[in-house]
């Protein structure tokens, strides 16, 4: 029989299940709680069928013989409904947004802590709420490029190179683990701004890095920062690791600091050789902060590492806000022991924690050539100290070291 909303709504329930049909294989069952549902009996490739259409009267007879006619315009066209279902249902559950979390999980073992907070937030704040809701086999290119273009506009265009990179990568984990067919994010340069390249700030000529040298002994400012400000020339870290170092890994018996790999970029760990300068550097700070957990800890919290902005702030203060930074002290050390004290680009390199690998390919492990680098960072802090106090330093070749 066709059904009326008066005959729905006269119906009884038994103590089983029943169907009422309406047509075209569109039923309602009944059930002992009064609970009324629309079903769509359907046949396809010989088999008989049945999905739900909802609810009455959350679903009207009106809407139910609309979702009926599809189903059947569906299975005249050669597509399983119930299939189809089930596809938008994963697409629903594999957006942008749920895959980016999955690739982050998977990887965030691979990354120092600050490097995966920085990506998250960058995602988050910059892509989530564009296209994290749509799901990922539908994303196409001119989508993609709107959002980083938000990015450009603000005058980023270099987060924006970083923002597609990730978007890229997602892609190749979605591929791989069968959420997508191809990468819309793998051609997009030509559609975006070219970044401008800006290296940081560093003085590679020898007579004004002795006079930062002079500068620096000469701050006036707190202990702990004038002290990691002294010792960052001679090692040459990165300033987050710099000022994460602690005092568990300091090995002063054989003059090494040994951070561990989740303290680095590369994810491997590195041995820092000390000179005579740098341990009378840390030997100097050690009755301020030696009972605690950080060589360099912060002014208002000693169980955590100083910020890395106190070493910027504090080269303003005397006078290198547009000439130095923190992190330019590795393109002074990379360009002044390759041109002046002429030790080998790889040797540098390796001490810079640079991947490096040998001839065959393989990377070099953390112990390799620790005796050749001793000798370089020796040197290294030797010559700091002839340029501070003004003695002329002449290039010079060692021999036995080529």
């Amino acid at each position: 029989m066709t059904l009326t909303d008066t005959k729905i709504k006269s119906l009884k329930p038994s103590v089983k299940p029943y169907k009422v049909a309406d047509g075209n294989g569109l039923v309602l069952i009944v059930n002992p709680s009064s609970s009324l549902w629309w079903r769509q009996r359907y046949f396809f490739d010989g088999k008989e069928k049945m999905i739900s259409l909802g609810t009455y009267p959350e679903v009207s007879l009106a809407s139910a013989r609309k979702k009926s006619t599809e189903a059947r315009e569906l299975v005249a066209s050669g597509v399983d409904p119930s299939a189809k279902r089930q596809t938008e249902k994963r697409e629903h559950i594999d957006t942008f947004e749920a895959v980016f979390y999955e690739w982050f999980a998977k990887n965030r073992g691979e990354w120092v802590t600050k490097h995966a907070n920085i990506l998250k937030r960058g995602i988050e704040k910059d892509i989530i709420p564009y296209i994290g809701d749509i799901p990922i086999k539908k994303l196409d290119p001119p989508k993609i490029v709107s959002t980083l273009k938000l990015i450009e506009n603000r005058g980023c265009a270099c987060t924006g190179k970083k923002m597609k990179n990730v978007i890229s990568q997602v892609y190749r984990f979605a591929i791989a683990s069968g959420k997508a067919t191809y990468n819309p994010a793998a051609s997009l340069n030509d559609a975006l701004r070219k970044p401008t390249i800006t290296n940081f700030h560093a003085i590679t000529d020898p007579k004004p890095l002795g006079i930062l040298l002079r500068a620096i002994d000469g701050y006036q400012g707190g202990i702990v920062v004038k002290t990691a400000l002294q010792l960052q020339p001679h090692v040459f870290l990165r300033p987050g690791t710099l000022i994460s170092i602690e005092w568990d890994e300091i090995d002063f018996d054989n003059s090494i600091i040994e951070i561990p790999a989740e303290k680095m970029k590369t994810r491997e760990p590195l041995i820092v050789p000390l000179s005579r300068q740098s341990i009378e550097i840390l030997r100097g700070i050690q009755p301020l902060t030696g009972m605690g957990r950080f060589v360099f800890p912060n002014s208002h919290d000693d169980k955590k590492p100083m910020s890395n902005a106190a070493l910027t702030v504090a080269l303003n203060v005397i006078g290198y806000k547009d000439a130095a930074t923190p992190h330019g002290f590795r393109a002074t050390a990379r360009t002044l022991l390759d041109e002046v004290l002429q030790f080998r680009p790889d040797i540098i390199e390796m001490q810079l924690a640079h991947k490096v690998k040998d001839f065959c390919g393989r990377a070099y492990n953390r112990t390799q050539h620790l005796p050749e680098r001793k000798i370089m960072l020796q040197s290294w802090s030797d010559y700091l100290d002839e340029l501070k106090t003004g003695y002329k330093v002449l290039p010079f070749r060692r021999t036995g070291m080529s």
